[in-house]
This record gives structure tokens, C-alpha cells and sequence, in this order.
């Protein structure tokens, strides 16, 4: 499996200054393709061929007065943007066909020299790694680079990253076999929310950092500050640099927090189950910020980054799945309850439930039934949840009942 290790590199004002050139003529020869690529299809519907695409775009280019200086930049750095545009048309005709998941994807688009965040990506033949720790970077030469840790491979490529703060980044691929942790029978099902963080059908409940929250009061400082320099000076650039740092502080700690805790549950448990949340949609409502804030998409992604990675399951159940009105105990659907209801009481075995830990109990026995259905595919489609009890099986001494498996944790289709 490919994984990615980014470590801080600190380049020289002259290194910087190369690496702009770079960014900037990579930019230009994937604006070009783009453009020789759209007016061909206009023109008669075809596709030019990567091979001929390359020869005009950049070898062709460097003869003429208004692309020469092309040449001064490492050629492997501008093949890649080619490879990247492959890459974009690639992945927009998988999406429209069907076979990407998730949310359809678009046309490639220009890249503009103003984007705050500006990479460039170098192949085996554009870079190599000193024995005294440099990275060597085509026509740039040895960056110093902060080691955290070694590689545990030779890297097959490396990005290098300016982000909108300044900061410098060297991103390597390696290539690296799983790593399987010893099994454990502990699985755990994990209701999402904003008062808390997540809530586990253990009863462990994971207080919400909040971290964009805490830091608002210095972000509305940095941007007054800002909206407060002439536009096109020193010193809004300057301030606008402050802002983004600001910004990236407050990214950097959800990043490492959401790592920390998708360790601790891979590492402690051997199945994870989470519910299916529409977070575009969320983010639409009046909760919108503290919905970005949470970050649920990039914990998910996360937690199913580690289990591929360790050898561990993740499932994610359907978010039509009625969690927060289905009793664990007796499996009767009790109806829908406002946001302001955090306990409530059965009608039909009399248990009083807290609504997020009977929800990620809820989510954990559809995401077991999910799982063992998932060989032969469900019975009906779409995820299999827990069944509404029948009359006869309500009583007024309710005993304690086994978690349904397979078949028998599923309701009628609806």
C-alpha cells in the first residue's frame, strides 16, 4: 500500500526563488495542455495523445520566445503536470460512468497564479535523497529537511507544498506492506454529535476540542488587522500571511487530535462502526461552523485509512438508520424526538435510554448484522437495521436479550 509522509523542509532565499519558478512553469504548462486539449475537442471531438501533447507543450514551447524559459526548470517537474491533468480527466469520466464513488466530479479547471497554495511534484528522476539528510531537487539543489522520523522505504515520488502561511513541505510516497495488529474481540459502535465529540457503545464518550471555537477571538483580531491594510501593499500582504498562519494552527491541531483518537479505537478495537452522516448537508444549516469545525469527514477518512492499514474493519452504516429512535433493548421504533431530548423512556420494554449512547449501541448491532450479511449481500436492499418487536413479544418484565445477528436483526422493507 502507498502511504504519504510530509515532513518541513527550509530552503535558502535562492532555493525559494527557484522553487516559484517551478511552481510557475508547471502552472503554465498545464494551463497550456488544458487549453490545446478543450480546443481540440471543440474543433473535431478528439483527443490529442499525452506523447504529442508533451512534445508541444514543453518541448516545442522552449523554441519559441515566449515559453524559453521553460528550460530553466527541472523538464520531470513539468511532465508531471501533464500526468496531473491525465489524472483530472481520468478521474471526471470515472465519476460521470459511475465508477468513482462519491460526489460526481468536474471538468479540470486553470490553475491561477494567485491560489495561496502552490505544489509541484518531482519523480524518481527529479530528486534524491543526500546521505547527510538534503533533498536533492532538480535545477534546485539540497533543501534541508526536518526529520521526525525515517522513511521506511525509498520514496517513489516526492510534492513539494507551499501553503498559504509560507511553510514548505516535502510530501513523499513510499510504498510499504500492512501492518497487522494482534486481534481483539472488542468492537465498538460510535454515535457522531457536536456537544460530544463521539460517544461509544462502550459508554467512553470523546469531548468536542472545539478548536476553531477556542481560537476565534485571535482570528477576528488577525483579519481586522487585515481588512484594515490598503489593498495591494506590503503590509496587507504581510498581515494576510498572519492570518493564514493563524488559520493553519487551528487545521494543524484537528489534524493531529482526529489522528490520536482513529489510532486509539484502531488499536483497541477490531471492528468500528460509524453512521453514514450527510456533513455537505449539514453544513448548509445554521450549525454550519461548528459542523466544519467537527471535521467528521476527515475522522472518518482517517479511521478508514488506519484500519486498511492495521489489518481492521471499519463499517459504516446507513444514515436513514432511525439510531437515535430505536431501542436497543427491545428493538422498538419509538418515533422521532427534538435535538433538546437527551433521555428518554421505551413505550415498549420501559428502559430509559441516553439518546447518544443507545444510538451508537443501535449503530453497532445494524453495522455487526451488516457485516455478517455482507458476503451474500442483505436480504433487502440498502443496510439491514435493527426490526420493529412485534405485540406479542412486549412484556412487562423485560429480560435481557442477546444482540441480533444476521437475519434476525433486520426489519421489513419499508
Amino acid at each position: 500500500m502507498h502511504l504519504r509522509y510530509t515532513f518541513r523542509i527550509d530552503p535558502t532565499a535562492g532555493q525559494r526563488l527557484a522553487l516559484a519558478r517551478t511552481f510557475g512553469c508547471a502552472r503554465v504548462v498545464f494551463n497550456d495542455a488544458l487549453a490545446a486539449r478543450k480546443a481540440a475537442w471543440k474543433a473535431d471531438r478528439s483527443k490529442i495523445p499525452t506523447g504529442t501533447l508533451a512534445k508541444r507543450v514543453i518541448t516545442d514551447a522552449k523554441r519559441t520566445p515566449e515559453r524559453a524559459w521553460l528550460a530553466e526548470v527541472s523538464v520531470d517537474a513539468l511532465q508531471s503536470s501533464l500526468r496531473d491533468l491525465d489524472s483530472a480527466y481520468a478521474n471526471f469520466f470515472a465519476s460521470v460512468s459511475g465508477k468513482r464513488p462519491g460526489r460526481r466530479m468536474g471538468l479540470p479547471v486553470f490553475k491561477s497564479k494567485k491560489d495561496s497554495r502552490q505544489s509541484v511534484r518531482f519523480s524518481k528522476n527529479g530528486f534524491r535523497l543526500r546521505d547527510n539528510g538534503r533533498l536533492n531537487l532538480a535545477k534546485i539543489g539540497d533543501v534541508r529537511v526536518r526529520w521526525s522520523r525515517p522513511l521506511p522505504a525509498a520514496p517513489s515520488s516526492v510534492t513539494v507544498v507551499k501553503d498559504p502561511s509560507g511553510r514548505y513541505f516535502a510530501s513523499f510516497v513510499v510504498d510499504v506492506e500492512p501492518e497487522t495488529l494482534p486481534s481483539v474481540k472488542a468492537e465498538v459502535g460510535i454515535d457522531l454529535g457536536l456537544t460530544h465529540y463521539a460517544v461509544l457503545s462502550d459508554g467512553t464518550v470523546i469531548d468536542n476540542p472545539r478548536f476553531l471555537r477556542r481560537a476565534e477571538r485571535r482570528l477576528r483580531k488577525a483579519q481586522q488587522t487585515l481588512g484594515r491594510k490598503a489593498k495591494g501593499s506590503k503590509n496587507r500582504a504581510k498581515a494576510r500571511i498572519k492570518v493564514a498562519r493563524a488559520h493553519g494552527r487551528v487545521a494543524d491541531a484537528r489534524k493531529d487530535w482526529c489522528h490520536q483518537q482513529a489510532w486509539r479505537l484502531i488499536r483497541d478495537n477490531q471492528a468500528v462502526y460509524l453512521e453514514d452522516l450527510a456533513v455537505s448537508a449539514l453544513a448548509r444549516t445554521r450549525l454550519a461552523k461548528s459542523v466544519h469545525d467537527a471535521a467528521w469527514g476527515m475522522f472518518r477518512r482517517v479511521l478508514e485509512e488506519k484500519a486498511a492499514r492495521y489489518g481492521r474493519h471499519v463499517g459504516v452504516v446507513s444514515r436513514w438508520l432511525p439510531s437515535s429512535q430505536t431501542c436497543h433493548v427491545c428493538w422498538v421504533v419509538d418515533g422521532r424526538k427534538p435535538l433538546h431530548v437527551r433521555t428518554w423512556r421505551c413505550e415498549g420494554c420501559g428502559t430509559e435510554h441516553d439518546r447518544d449512547l443507545n444510538a451508537s449501541r443501535v449503530i453497532l448491532a445494524a453495522g455487526r448484522a451488516e457485516r455478517l450479511n455482507a458476503p451474500g449481500g442483505p436480504v433487502s436492499p440498502g443496510v439491514e437495521i435493527p426490526r420493529q418487536a412485534r405485540p406479542v413479544e412486549r412484556g412487562t418484565h423485560p429480560k435481557p436479550q442477546p444482540v441480533p445477528t444476521g437475519r434476525q436483526a433486520g426489519i421489513p422493507a419499508r
